[in-house]
């Protein structure tokens, strides 16, 4: 559907993207994920046209679009402040594009109640004014206006930042279903790992203008090949010296030159340690509740070693209590001298 080939963004003497390569399928919910200033919005820009790449051509259903006019590409966007009129009603600025393109009235109409219906917006919403909504509702309205000129691909820059937290959890599954829904292709920029991991069928992870991988949303979790891409998604510890000598000694062939990780949820906490390569005296140095589960941080000596468990409400480690903590050689991620992932054998 989308072919980014080799594709570099220069500002002046500035390097903003590095040979970027991706292959967007149609049909996809693909995002762009990464820090601030690390090259994803502009990517999407070079994709919707505002920005014209220094080098490489961008393809969409195999036709060259590299220097086709943004009117022309059939892409829609959802801009982070939403970019509606304000003054203007909920139904106007929906129809807004369609008036552009001076389709019939009757016509208008109809494609309004449509994509309005689908996105459950009431009658009564469509009379108001845009700033009488909610941010959610202001979303859908945004939403609405993009899909109702029936786009081959929708582009969305960060759409819920500016949302609190439970609105954005809620808002979140909404996307996702009615991109089900829809089955359109859409391209998403953020810099949560959570949103992209929740919402994507792939995502591409960037870091200084490179693509560090491109992956399903387990592959980049489980599956990191940078060590940017093993801390950049999700918590995980790092392994001390100590720590490492100590798995060596257990026979793990681990290379004391590269750097090892464990995931939060890997370790063993107590009975759930049992059967593990190496098992380690843990003090309580603190805890956090987050509902579902507790994260606890132990000092195993001289290093601070961080895991979670599931909050049953019953089995709670108290503060300076000690615990058993297991690591197993299968949970541990190694990375060598070029930050590139190595397999244990």
């Amino acid at each position: 559907m989308i072919n980014l080939n080799d594709v570099v963004v220069k500002f002046g003497d500035f390097t903003a993207l590095h040979q970027i390569n991706v292959h967007i399928k149609e049909g996809e919910f693909f995002t762009f994920l990464g820090p601030s200033g690390c090259g994803k919005t502009t990517t999407l820009r070079a994709i919707t046209g505002f920005i014209q790449p220094t080098e490489g051509n961008i393809f969409m259903a195999g036709k060259d679009i590299t220097n086709v006019p943004i009117e022309e590409r059939n892409i829609a966007i959802v801009f982070q402040s939403y970019a509606l009129f304000p003054t203007m009603t909920v139904y106007d600025n929906i129809a807004f594009g369609l008036k552009i393109k001076k389709e019939k009235k009757a016509e208008i109409d109809k494609k309004v109640q449509l994509i309005a219906k689908k996105l459950d917006l009431s009658e009564d919403q469509l009379k108001n004014a845009v700033s009488q909504l909610s941010g959610g509702q202001q979303q859908r309205v945004a939403i609405a206006r993009s899909l109702v000129n029936d786009p081959s691909i929708i582009c969305m820059d960060e759409p819920l930042s500016n949302l609190d937290a439970k609105l954005r959890v809620q808002l979140r599954n909404e996307l996702k279903e009615m991109q089900r829904s829809f089955g359109i292709t859409t391209i998403y920029v953020t810099h949560d790992q959570e949103e992209a991991l929740t919402l994507s069928d792939r995502i591409a992870v960037f870091n200084k203008g490179y693509i560090e991988q491109i992956g399903t949303p387990n592959e980049i979790y489980n599956f990191s090949q940078t060590e940017f891409v093993c801390n950049f998604i999700g918590d995980i510890n790092r392994l001390n010296e100590t720590v490492v000598d100590k798995l060596i000694k257990t026979g793990i062939p681990l290379n004391r030159q590269h750097h090892h990780y464990i995931r939060l949820e890997c370790i063993g906490i107590g009975d759930r340690g049992a059967g593990a390569d190496l098992s380690l005296t843990g003090k309580v140095l603190s805890r956090e509740f987050y509902r579902l589960y507790i994260k606890y941080s132990f000092d195993v000596g001289d290093q601070t070693i961080r895991a979670i468990e599931k909050n049953d409400g019953l089995h709670i480690h108290e503060m300076g209590e000690e615990v058993r903590l297991g690591i197993k050689k299968e949970d541990i991620r190694s990375y060598d001298e070029q930050e590139r992932r190595v397999t244990l054998q």
